[in-house]
């Protein structure tokens, strides 16, 4: 992991594409702004981690029978 310090209105930029700009500290929370192409998804982790394990319940076995009852 590559940490860095930034400050208020300070940016990352990464692959040429992302920036990643500090707009607000207030104690403990750090406010950011993500600007990055719209092909480009951006998700907080915990709902991306979300969406992987609704895709893989979806996969599963039980998810595809559930799926063909629906279609009989």
């Amino acid at each position: 992991m590559l940490a860095l310090s930034r400050k208020k209105n300070e940016a990352i930029i990464v692959n040429n594409n992302i920036e990643i700009t500090i707009l607000e500290v207030k104690g403990d929370q750090v406010k950011i702004g993500v600007t990055a192409p719209r092909e480009v998804p951006v998700y907080r982790k915990e709902v991306y981690a979300q969406i992987q394990e609704a895709n893989q319940e979806s996969a599963s076995a039980d998810g595809m029978s559930a799926l063909k009852d629906l279609l009989s």
